[in-house]
């Protein structure tokens, strides 16, 4: 078992080697596996002891990732407040460049990185910019998404080596689909919610086909576990 401590290590290498950072999910999920009680409802389910875990985190990474979703909807400061540490560069997974002007991300020179579409609304990224946030235009995907593997080589160019993903539902998803992963640290919380779960169906086939006996499962490898209060911490190494 690798101690959550030296989770991190050796980020530097991985962008050296691959281009790109070294990846972190981190989420708080229900017993059965949710997130919250439905889309856009923020719901809170780290205990205090997780949530200090959570900043610590927040601490050790050079920059913290949600998607717009998680911004309309929680409107996160995504700061180091419950532990030492710097706070971490906030990025933000915007296709359509929905990020509203007065949003905590915008607040306190916080300056967030968002990824959106190419030729952006100029008047938005105008007051946007002029607000703060630095625009990361790419060439979005068929599904017209902000294509991962960019974005990771757009944030190593900046020198980021430790990313942290924070959420929603379908970024943490997109990020296990694509095994753009590396890291993760689950807090599970001792409730039944019945509602959005954490991980959605995988657009690709590549996991049904896993069942019958390919290589698609994304396994946890060297597996962590801490009791935190009344929440189960687990963490490890993502992997086929």
């Amino acid at each position: 078992m690798v101690p959550i401590e030296d989770l991190l290590n050796g980020a530097e290498r991985h962008r050296q080697a691959t281009g790109r950072p070294l990846v972190t999910l981190s989420y708080a999920q229900s017993l059965d596996g949710c997130l919250t009680t439905r889309r856009g409802k923020p719901l809170a389910l780290s205990g205090e002891e997780s949530l200090r875990l959570t900043h610590r985190l927040r601490a050790a990474h050079d920059a913290i990732l949600v998607g717009v979703g998680t911004v309309l909807a929680d409107n996160p400061r995504l700061t180091v407040r419950l532990a030492a540490g710097q706070d971490p560069q906030p990025v933000v997974l915007d296709s359509n460049l929905r990020t509203p002007l007065k949003v905590n991300l915008l607040a306190k020179g916080r300056n967030p990185w968002i990824a959106t579409g190419e030729n952006p609304n100029p008047l938005k990224s105008a007051r946007l910019a002029a607000a703060g946030a630095r625009l990361l235009p790419f060439r979005l995907d068929e599904a017209g998404r902000v294509p991962l593997p960019a974005l990771l080589a757009c944030l190593a160019e900046r020198g980021i080596n430790r990313l942290m993903v924070e959420g929603g539902a379908r970024v943490i998803t997109a990020f296990l689909e694509s095994r753009l992963a590396d890291r993760l640290v689950l807090t599970v919380t001792p409730l039944f919610v019945g509602g959005l779960h954490a991980v959605e169906q995988f657009a690709s086939s590549r996991l049904d086909s896993s069942l019958a006996g390919g290589m698609g499962l994304i396994r946890l490898r060297e597996p962590g576990y801490a009791r935190l209060g009344d929440d189960l911490i687990v963490w490890g190494s993502l992997g086929g």
